[in-house]
C-alpha cells in the first residue's frame, strides 16, 4: 500500500484513495490529453504554418520549431474543482477555432502568468 502523504487531508474519491483536489486533477488531465486530438487544435495549427514544422506566433510574430509552440485558448477554460464546472469546463476546451490560437512557449507562460 503507498505512503500516504498527509494524512489529514481526507480521502474521499477513488474509493478513499484520491483527494478531492487530486480527483478534480486526474479529470482535468485527462480532458487535455483528449484535447491533443483535437481536430480544431491541428486545424489552428496548419492555419499559423509558415514553413515545414515552422510556425508563427500570434502575439510575437516570431516564427518558431513545432517543439516550441503551442495552441491557446483566447478564453480561459477556467477552473474545474467540482461538477457544476464540467460542462463550462468542456464547452470552453473544445472551442470553436476562434478561440484558438498559436503562440510560442515564451509568450504562452507570459499570457498564462497573467491570468
Amino acid at each position: 500500500m503507498a505512503k500516504v502523504k498527509n494524512p489529514r487531508v481526507p480521502r474521499t474519491r477513488g474509493n478513499n484513495t484520491m483527494t478531492e483536489a487530486g480527483f478534480w486533477s486526474f479529470i482535468r488531465s485527462g480532458l487535455r490529453r483528449m484535447f491533443q486530438r483535437y481536430p480544431n487544435k491541428y486545424k489552428c495549427l496548419a492555419a499559423s504554418k509558415v514553413g515545414r514544422g515552422q510556425y508563427m506566433c500570434v502575439e510575437c510574430k516570431n516564427i518558431h520549431k513545432n517543439k516550441d509552440v503551442s495552441v491557446d485558448h483566447i478564453i480561459p477554460c477556467g477552473s474545474l474543482k467540482k461538477w457544476e464546472d464540467v460542462t463550462p469546463f468542456m464547452k470552453a476546451l473544445f472551442c470553436p477555432l476562434h478561440n484558438l490560437q498559436v503562440l510560442c512557449k515564451e509568450c504562452h507562460y507570459i499570457k498564462t502568468m497573467h491570468e
